[in-house]
């Protein structure tokens, strides 16, 4: 038997690759962290994670170990919520960005009505700068959205994970080393967009937008088409594109965080349960054929 707690923080700090971020997430001490870890692997009786004064990586051990967790943590907020959820009612707007709603992210919303079906869960498919807004102007209670890295989402959010952006094309796009780069990219304000421009205008490389686009699926029919490349969370990338060679020059993009904010103002008991069915089921979230 695993402890519960022990496999939250576990994940915590899978997740953000730092003890002190999984303590601050999760709102205890750093050595509180430290201890539930030790006692995980005293547990399994293997070591979880390789760590230095720098650096904190998961083993193969640890990679199979997050995966039992989610799965362990699901069954439990399964089993709470068969018996206390339907106690929750009321209203949950929710806002996710377009390329998550690509994803198993559907198949966890409709395992959470099926827990809590007095709950009236309202979704609204946008982009993220569209989603903090109605955050803010009390239009949505909740939202899943892409972040810049660190900072910017306290004190109302929660990190779900951090994923590195990556070029994608399909196999065979062109790339001349000295010339523009071809991007199919969003309509702004985009933050894939922004940081793709920036990274680029910092390596001394312009680019040539090749088609603006609303959401993911226009993306992806552009770029299928051969149109250029796009920007996508590497986690969220379809399986069918891959990434440009070497020999494209590409400067490496920065990570991002996949956040869920939370409105302050709204019913918290829907949100959070919301939160931990999102928490708990957090495996990668590769995206459905499209």
């Amino acid at each position: 038997m695993y402890d519960p707690d022990q496999l939250r923080t576990f994940l915590a700090v899978a997740q953000s690759l730092s003890f002190t971020q999984a303590a601050e997430r999760l709102g205890i001490r750093q050595p509180t962290v430290s201890q539930h870890v030790r006692k995980l692997e005293a547990a399994v009786g293997r070591p979880l994670f390789l760590r230095d004064t720098r650096t904190v990586t998961l083993t193969a051990d640890g990679d199979a170990m997050a995966g039992f967790a989610r799965t362990i943590l699901a069954a439990h907020e399964e089993a709470a919520g068969y018996f206390t959820g339907s106690e929750l009612r009321g209203r949950l707007r929710f806002g996710v960005t377009d390329d998550l709603a690509l994803t198993p992210l559907p198949r966890i919303l409709r395992d959470f009505r099926q827990l809590y079906p007095r709950i009236d869960l309202e979704l609204t498919v946008a982009q993220s700068p569209n989603l903090l807004r109605r955050v803010e102007s009390g239009h949505l209670d909740l939202a899943y959205v892409k972040h810049s890295v660190g900072t910017g989402y306290e004190p109302n959010g929660r990190l779900v994970r951090r994923d590195p952006l990556v070029w994608a094309g399909i196999a065979g796009t062109r790339i001349a080393p000295d010339g523009p780069v071809p991007l199919v990219a969003y309509q702004a304000p985009s933050l894939s967009r922004s940081l793709g421009v920036q990274t680029l205008e910092q390596a001394g490389r312009s680019c040539r937008i090749t088609c603006i686009v609303r959401g993911v699926n226009g993306v992806l029919a552009a770029v299928r088409a051969g149109l250029g490349i796009a920007i996508f969370a590497r986690t969220l990338m379809p399986a069918d594109l891959v990434e440009p060679p070497p020999s494209a020059g590409l400067p490496e993009l920065p990570a991002i965080d996949l956040v869920l904010i939370t409105n302050p103002r709204a019913a918290k008991e829907p949100a959070e349960a919301l939160t931990a069915a999102i928490l708990g089921s957090n495996a990668p979230l590769k995206p459905d054929a499209a």
